[in-house]
């Protein structure tokens, strides 16, 4: 294992990389209670959601590890949960068992477009300001739909949206548990997120808003059935061909496209393995990443993909894969702790929701303001998504202002051919869908 994980050539040891991916585990381990909640909201049982998610992350995890060797953890991705959740099924009414199959058939197809080396030259071809504003854009609408499940956010018959019941306990304990998230992080508390919850899940507690456990049965238990949702991707296969789930499968693809690409660069960067600029070994993480979502969607939750909290483990000394292997194995030990989901309520994981969505919308920092024509395409981008509720329309949007206002600006060179194909994809996707 020493030589496999090549701890001397990286200057690490076991129990170096051993408490990194302990403490991976720890700054994500909020996605085992955040996505069953997020996506138990189309009807899918949240105990299959439990264990798929678990499941889907070791897998992901290990094959990272194993494969590429990096100390990167996957897990089902936020925003990605959400996009199927309240936009595929809730929005367009798309069957769930539909919206898996199209998250399996994007994870088959970026698979291949790895191994063939498509997928880097697409990343490299979509503009970097684009990038950042939908990952930005992805932030907003994580914490608008946070501060929803908080009662912060309600609607109002005017104005469309309205401040919530502030005297509302379960509000309350939404706003206590945003708070002291925030301080947990501030101060430098890596897994301040996961701590966060357990925090404000005591307090519910102890206030009487929150189930009590009354045992080790309310703690412990067996593991949930995977059969309400296993296999469905695959039997709703003959569903996906429509110009509406095109869209959504593209969506699913793009958004893990730039979603992996920049955590990759993140963590090898923070953890000292890059070489001479480029990611060694890019392929097989890209594979490794992809597979994860084909094995999730089989399992029988959103996309997987590859989670930027891996910083965490790195920040400790975590540089090699043995660090997500770690990862790994204590997601498969959160299995018996499926009871937990009757603690952690909608008002405790909202704090998690939106939290998320400030760390995604620093990325706003990297888009070229001061330039019209590029601001223009990433502010609609960024805006859109919140206020239509939906990630592929902010997508939309943006993807096709972009080769008009850099068209007009006489930069006809600068735009990359594949974003008039995705305009003029999108602009179909609007006409079929008024």
């Amino acid at each position: 294992m020493k030589n496999y994980f090549e701890f001397d050539k990286l200057g690490t040891n076991f129990r170096t990389e051993f408490i990194a991916g302990l403490t991976t585990f720890l700054a994500m381990a909020y996605i085992l209670f955040v996505n069953p909640h997020t996506l138990s909201a189309t009807g899918m049982d949240q105990g299959a959601l439990f264990t798929a998610t678990a499941l889907a992350a070791a897998i992901g995890s290990f094959v990272m590890g194993i494969v590429a060797k990096y100390p990167v953890a996957l897990a089902p991705g936020m925003g990605l949960n959400a996009f199927f959740a309240y936009t595929v099924v809730l929005g367009y009414g798309i069957p769930w068992e539909t919206a898996l199959s199209g998250v399996l058939v994007s994870g088959v197809v970026l698979v291949i477009l790895t191994m063939t080396g498509i997928r880097e030259m697409i990343i490299n071809a979509i503009p970097e300001s684009l990038k950042y504003a939908v990952s930005a854009g992805i932030g907003l609408f994580i914490a608008f739909v946070g501060l929803i499940n908080a009662g912060f956010v309600v609607n109002n018959d005017v104005t469309l949206v309205g401040i919530g019941d502030l005297t509302s306990p379960t509000v309350l304990l939404a706003i206590f548990g945003l708070l002291i998230s925030s301080i947990l992080l501030t101060i430098g508390i890596k897994a301040g997120i996961f701590y966060g919850m357990i925090i404000t899940s005591i307090v519910g507690m102890i206030f009487g808003l929150v189930p009590h456990p009354t045992g080790l049965n309310d703690i412990i238990g067996p593991v949930p059935s995977l059969e309400p949702a296993f296999g469905q991707a695959l039997f709703h296969l003959q569903d996906i061909f429509s110009i509406q789930m095109l869209v959504v499968i593209l969506t699913f693809m793009f958004v893990d496209f730039f979603d992996t690409a920049g955590t990759l660069m993140a963590v090898a960067t923070q953890a000292g393995i890059m070489e001479n600029g480029k990611l060694p070994r890019a392929g097989r993480a890209l594979t490794a990443d992809s597979s994860g979502t084909v094995f999730g969607a089989i399992l029988g939750t959103s996309s997987t993909t590859s989670y930027v909290e891996s910083t965490a483990g790195v920040a400790v000394g975590g540089k090699s894969g043995f660090t997500a292997v770690v990862t790994a194995v204590f997601f498969l030990l959160a299995l018996v702790f499926s009871p937990l989901l009757e603690i952690v309520t909608s008002q405790v994981t909202a704090p998690a929701l939106i939290i998320v969505g400030v760390l995604m919308a620093t990325n706003l920092k990297f888009v070229e303001w001061d330039q019209i024509e590029i601001a223009i395409p990433a502010f609609f981008t960024v805006l859109m998504m919140p206020l239509t509720y939906s990630i592929a329309t902010g997508i939309a949007v943006g993807f096709i202002f972009y080769p008009i206002t850099m068209l007009v600006k006489g930069r006809v060179k600068e735009i990359p051919p594949i974003m008039y194909i995705l305009a003029v994809i999108f602009i179909l996707y609007f006409t079929f869908l008024s």
